[in-house]
């Protein structure tokens, strides 16, 4: 576990933290209609690949690379264990200066998440779980207390942008229900420590790239949390585009009662 958070740190002070607030002419790329990717990202995935490699090896299901070679991805469920790597998390965050960005590792045996690492370089705060073995913050145990009785004291995120429109406008219309929705901050790798530092008390996602869910959902199950989706069933990296729908929340009655209100019409 040590090593890996080292291999993040080390990773970001190469590549990563010089070039936030001072990304070149050139340094910025479409890798998709839409989609943004800088050679922050590129860079820290090589290294960070390499050096997981040389640690255990199995196979990397980095973001990057993923989007150069879509079948990348199927060694989640092909490959007995594989790595998951999200070299820089919050991009557009990173891009415009903003702090809320992350390095994210996963390990992944047997299509369930057993490890995790979340690196915040602006705070130098280090997130780290292993299934069974509980949520750590810079080496303290993380115990996420149960969210208030009342929804109306709940803070929450409702990420809509993917949903279809019909359901997009019930969740939306629902939210009149709780104390709090925010816009979220546009990084897993610093939404899902909210939830597990007790920040924010449920999430909402649409779409679930894997590299993003898989290390905060094992962090915030470890820290006494959930994260499932909508049917109940818990949070499983899939590879792009398998699965949509995620439920994040502080405790299980939490996340009932979320689901309830967000969804009924």
């Amino acid at each position: 576990m040590d090593k890996v958070a080292e291999i993040l740190v080390e990773a970001s002070a190469e590549v990563v933290e010089p070039r936030f607030r001072a990304l070149a002419a050139g340094e910025v790329m479409e890798k998709a209609p839409g989609e943004v990717v800088t050679v922050a990202d590129r860079e820290a995935e090589v290294i960070i690949a390499r050096r997981l490699r040389e640690l255990l090896p199995l196979p990397v299901v980095g973001e990057e690379a993923v989007a150069a070679d879509p079948a990348l991805a199927l060694a989640l469920h092909s490959e007995p264990a594989a790595w998951l790597v999200d070299p820089v998390d919050g991009t557009s965050n990173f891009i415009a200066g903003r702090p809320e960005y992350a390095v994210m590792v996963s390990l992944v045996r047997d299509g369930r998440t057993v490890a995790a690492w979340i690196w915040q370089p602006a705070t130098a705060t280090s997130y780290t779980a292993e299934l069974g073995a509980g949520a750590w913050r810079d080496g303290h145990r993380l115990t996420r207390a149960p969210a208030a009785a009342d929804p109306a004291k709940w803070r929450g995120s409702v990420k809509s942008r993917f949903l279809d429109p019909d359901r997009r406008r019930t969740v939306e219309a629902n939210t009149i229900a709780f104390g709090e929705i925010t816009a979220g901050r546009h990084a897993a790798g610093i939404e899902y420590p909210d939830i597990a530092d007790g920040a924010l008390d449920f999430i909402l996602y649409w779409r679930t790239l894997p590299w993003d869910h898989a290390p905060g959902s094992l962090l915030v199950s470890e820290a006494g949390g959930v994260s499932a989706r909508l049917d109940g069933s818990p949070y499983r990296p899939e590879a792009p585009g398998c699965e949509d729908g995620l439920l994040v929340a502080a405790d299980p009655a939490t996340w009932e009662r979320t689901r309830d209100i967000l969804l009924t019409r």
